[in-house]
């Protein structure tokens, strides 16, 4: 059965949104040099943030499973813009298990990555008005 995760964005001022995720707030800004305050990330920041960290989230699940440990994992997600959209996405993932280890951990993680899996996926996103409550 499909499960509806959403979070609500609450428009502030200038370029700045209040965003609820349930147990935490978020602040995302425009910087300085875009015409925002600066005052948290940018939007194409926290969507790369989501996507590098459920990757590694997804690397430490698959990694876990197979009695292996990453103390030092990191990725990094890099996006390349044309206009105002993304025409390339790389994730970078390092860490000290050598890389013969590594490499196999990383189909069965974007297996499970909820965020790459729905980039994969979804052709489309559907804009509506929704009523005021």
């Amino acid at each position: 059965m499909a499960k509806t995760l959403s979070v609500e964005a609450t428009w502030e001022g200038d370029y700045r949104c209040r965003v609820q995720t349930g147990t935490t707030e978020l602040i995302i800004d425009e910087p300085v040099s875009a015409g925002g305050g600066g005052a948290g990330p940018q939007p194409t920041e926290v969507f790369l943030a989501s996507l590098a960290s459920c990757f590694a989230l997804a690397v430490h699940h698959v990694a876990r499973k197979r009695d292996l440990t990453l103390p030092d994992l990191s990725v990094r997600a890099v996006g390349e813009y044309d206009g105002p959209k993304f025409v390339t996405l790389r994730l970078e993932v390092s860490s000290s298990l050598p890389a013969e280890q590594l490499q196999p951990l990383l189909a069965r993680a974007a297996a499970v990555c909820y965020v790459s899996n729905t980039l994969r996926a979804v052709n489309e996103v559907e804009v509506v008005v929704a009523p005021r409550v």
